[in-house]
């Protein structure tokens, strides 16, 4: 693309002025009085395929605490021994 150096370069006043009409000129614009959809509702109205799992089971075996195991008192996680930060608190590492 060619770029004629020796014209005339705007200002920033002009360019300024420039971007305040455009506005003006957008405000009466067609689509601005549109309101962007909700997207939460637009959601909803997807269908997709294997999402209902109402028939659907959980099936989860817990697995007794192990001695050298803990279960932080700030996170509620469990974590190894080698987590432990303060061991009358029982903290880990990562809560301390």
């Amino acid at each position: 693309m060619a770029t004629d150096y020796d014209a005339p370069r705007k200002t920033e006043e002009d360019q300024s002025e420039e971007s305040i009409e455009e506005l003006k000129a957008r405000r009466h614009d067609k689509n601005s009085g549109k309101v962007d959809e909700d997207e939460t509702e637009a959601a909803e109205s997807f269908e997709l395929p294997g999402a209902d799992l109402s028939h659907e089971e959980l099936a989860v075996e817990v697995m007794p605490r192990q001695d050298d195991e803990f279960t932080c008192m700030s996170c509620f996680l469990v974590h190894h021994r080698s987590q432990l930060a303060d061991e009358k608190a029982l903290i880990c590492r990562d809560c301390a």
